[in-house]
């Protein structure tokens, strides 16, 4: 709206003229977006959540230090922490921690891990020289001491002096393989860039498919990076980038370490929904077809929580990650069987099919015919599939859910589905049936429970 401006008139005392009156000026709105005020660079972000938030820290602290055990009240208190740096800091501070703090201690713990530094420093809790760390690992100790400095100042180790340093818990567990193997996958071997090639190039990728959803399996980010024919999965398996392969597989099991699993007295009612009605009578009976299970982590897990359960346990997945299997891993009644989930399912009318995090690898056009594989062994009226995976939330995601959402598009163009999104592709367009979703929290994996559908099931269906 046009704004009025009157100029003041000033008065005169002397002469004979008077001075005409001025007409009024009409200055026309500023059309567009305005420039940002650059001294918001220097600003905190929100100061004024601050005093809301200690009060709530303070609530949830009580609250999780009388209950340690209680999962959910100290993931509350984490995010509200999170939340509470992420509101005192400025903008400026934020791209430095991101841009060089994160990227730079990434690099050294990866560093740390290749070398045995932090295997060494977390041995015990005895504090430890950088000379000392430095003669036990073969690092120069000049500038171990640097790395080992900035590490510390991210508060990944504890400084105890000058040149001294104790271990964190994080920084013990970096020397467990399962946990610590990440960081090298990620820097990748060599001078390949391993997964972080895949997430530098993740920007230039989307310009090029003109900002739209990654799909192609043929044509994904993973390609662009490497300038390969080769899928992710494909080129971890390839000599030439050894040992990312094994390092995955690993990685895979350190992702689950610690979350609720599936067979959890709380999650999944494995006794009700698979235990009873299993035919027990015949003892081929397969009970459970872990499909692309990878190491077996799943089914061991199965295994040690219903050690009595009836019925053949079969691991399956292509034959150079079987072959990883360790002796002693996996309980020796878990049979384990080379298969591509693309080819026939060679197991016909098992109890139950289960899939952890495989249909978030594939695009949904290529998860029509890993699940029809598995429809065409189902029993009907006897075998479920269960699908272990997020159900992403339409608000309120977790940042677990959504980081691996994307990290998937970057990596093999596929995604982590909302329930709208599972409903579509399960049973829309892969013509099962689903019974029940299974949720244990934020940004923890659910079942996906399906079974072939009935005449009944399709006639209701058919009339929606």
């Amino acid at each position: 709206m046009a704004v009025s401006v009157q100029p003041p008139t000033r008065a005169r005392t002397t002469g004979h003229r008077t001075r005409k009156s001025t007409s009024s000026v009409s200055v026309a709105p500023v059309s567009g977006p305005q420039p940002i005020d650059p001294s918001i660079i220097h600003q905190p972000n929100d100061l004024s959540a601050v005093p809301s938030l200690l009060s709530t820290i303070l609530t949830q602290g009580i609250a999780a230090v009388s209950s340690p055990s209680d999962h959910a009240t100290r993931l509350a208190l984490l995010s509200s922490a999170r939340a509470l740096v992420l509101a005192l800091e400025k903008p400026r501070e934020t791209m430095i921690r991101q841009c060089w703090a994160d990227t730079t201690c990434f690099a050294a713990l990866s560093i740390g891990v290749d070398t045995g530094v932090w295997a060494y420093l977390g041995q015990d809790d005895r504090p430890k020289t950088v000379r000392e760390i430095a003669k036990h690992t073969g690092f120069e100790e000049a500038y171990l001491g640097r790395l080992l400095k900035h590490v510390a100042a991210m508060g990944h180790i504890v400084e105890i002096g000058k040149d001294e340093y104790k271990p964190t818990n994080f920084c013990k567990a970096l020397g467990i393989e399962r946990l610590g193997v990440a960081y090298p996958l990620f820097t990748g071997p060599g001078n390949t860039g391993g997964v972080f090639r895949c997430i530098a190039s993740f920007p230039s990728y989307l310009k090029s498919t003109k900002l739209t959803t990654p799909t192609s399996i043929t044509n994904s980010n993973t390609q662009f990076a490497f300038d390969t024919t080769k899928n992710f999965f494909e080129l971890c398996h390839d000599p030439a980038y050894a040992p990312m392969g094994a390092q995955f597989n690993t990685h895979m099991g350190s992702y689950a370490f610690g979350r609720p699993t599936w067979v959890d007295e709380d999650f999944y009612p494995v006794e009700e929904r698979l235990l009873e009605g299993f035919d027990a009578e015949d003892e081929t009976a397969v009970l459970l077809v872990d499909i692309g299970g990878s190491i077996g982590h799943d089914l061991q897990k199965f295994r040690d929580a219903f050690p009595e359960a009836k019925g053949r346990l079969v691991l399956q997945d292509l034959e150079p990650v079987v072959a990883q299997i360790k002796e002693g891993e996996l309980a020796e009644s878990i049979e384990r069987m080379a298969y591509d989930f693309l080819t026939e399912q060679p197991v016909k009318g098992a109890r139950a099919y289960y899939m952890h995090s495989v249909l978030h690898d594939w695009p949904d056009k290529q998860c029509i015919p890993i699940l029809e594989k598995v429809k065409a062994a189902m029993k009907p009226g006897y075998s479920r599939l269960l699908i272990n995976e997020n159900v992403i939330p339409d608000v309120g995601a977790n940042w677990e859910s959504t980081s691996l959402d994307v990290m998937m598009s970057c990596l093999v163009s596929a995604k982590e589905r909302t329930k709208d999104e599972w409903v579509q592709l399960l049973e829309r367009d892969a013509g099962l049936k689903i019974t029940g979703f299974y949720p244990v929290g934020n940004g923890v994996e659910s079942i996906i429970e399906c079974e072939l559908p009935t005449e009944e099931s399709e006639l209701a269906k058919g009339g929606e």
